[in-house]
C-alpha cells in the first residue's frame, strides 16, 4: 500500500513538472509590448494575423516592385489585388482594400477609412487617428434657379478626422468616446467604477489618462520576433 502511494506521487511530480516545463516554454513566447516592440515586416490578411505577430512577409508577395524600396507598400497598395505564396506555397490572391492592416520598419498600420493609418499608441487598448469621407445628402432650393434644370437631390462630399480605439483582445473597433471608453474598462471593476463616478465632462476631459491607466495594469503580451 505504501508503495503504491509513493509511486502515485512520483507519477504526479513528474505530471506536474512536464506541466511547469511546458508553460515556462510556451510564455518565453511572449513578450511584454513596449514601444521597442517591432512587429514583423509584412501584411496582415486579418487579425488573428497581428495578434500571432505572422505576417506575409514581402518575399512572399508577388510582385515587380524593389523589396528594398523604400515606399514598397506605397507602391504596392495602388493595385485592386495583392498576389502572394501561401504556407502551402500555392499562389492566392486578395483584395488590397480586404487586408486588415500592414507592418512596415516593425511599426503597425491599419486598413480603416480612406487609407493606411499608423498606430501610435499600442497596448490592451490601442489608439489612433483615421480620415474618412463623409457623403451627405441634400436637395435643392425649389426657389432656386438652377432647381429647374436639376430637380435631382444633390449630395457633397466631406473629409473628417476621426479618433478610434481598437480591442486588442476582440480586434473590435470602436470610436474614441468617453461612452466607449467606460465599455472598454468594463474588465476592471475597480478602473471601471472609478472612470464612471466622474461627471460626463471629466470624463471626457480625462478619457486618455484612463486608457493608459488600463494598459498599464494590463500589459501587453506578444509573440517575440
Amino acid at each position: 500500500m505504501k508503495k503504491n502511494k509513493i509511486f502515485k506521487y512520483l507519477i504526479i511530480c513528474v505530471f506536474l513538472n512536464i506541466t511547469t516545463l511546458y508553460a515556462q516554454n510556451d510564455t518565453t513566447k511572449l513578450v511584454k509590448y513596449t514601444p521597442n516592440f517591432k512587429f514583423r515586416d509584412g501584411i496582415f490578411l486579418n487579425f488573428l494575423q497581428v495578434k500571432q505577430n505572422k505576417p506575409i512577409p514581402k518575399s512572399r508577395i508577388i510582385s515587380n516592385i524593389n523589396y528594398n524600396n523604400i515606399n514598397f507598400f506605397d507602391k504596392l497598395f495602388l493595385n485592386k489585388k495583392i498576389e502572394y505564396i501561401d504556407k502551402y506555397r500555392l499562389k492566392q490572391e486578395v483584395l488590397t482594400n480586404k487586408i486588415w492592416g500592414y507592418s512596415r520598419n516593425g511599426t503597425l498600420y491599419i486598413n480603416w477609412g480612406d487609407d493606411f493609418d499608423r498606430i501610435p499608441i499600442i497596448g490592451s487598448i490601442c489608439h489612433f487617428v483615421a480620415t474618412m469621407t463623409v457623403y451627405e445628402q441634400g436637395y435643392n432650393n425649389p426657389y432656386s434657379y438652377s432647381y429647374y434644370y436639376n430637380a435631382v437631390p444633390s449630395s457633397r462630399t466631406s473629409i473628417e478626422t476621426k479618433q478610434y480605439i481598437l480591442d486588442f483582445e476582440t480586434g473590435k473597433i470602436l470610436e474614441y468616446t468617453s461612452e466607449n471608453i467606460l465599455i472598454m474598462l468594463m474588465r476592471d471593476e475597480k478602473i471601471y467604477d472609478e472612470y464612471n463616478s466622474l461627471k460626463k465632462k471629466k470624463q471626457k476631459q480625462l478619457k486618455f489618462l484612463y486608457l493608459r491607466k488600463y494598459n498599464k495594469k494590463h500589459p501587453l503580451y506578444l509573440p517575440i520576433n
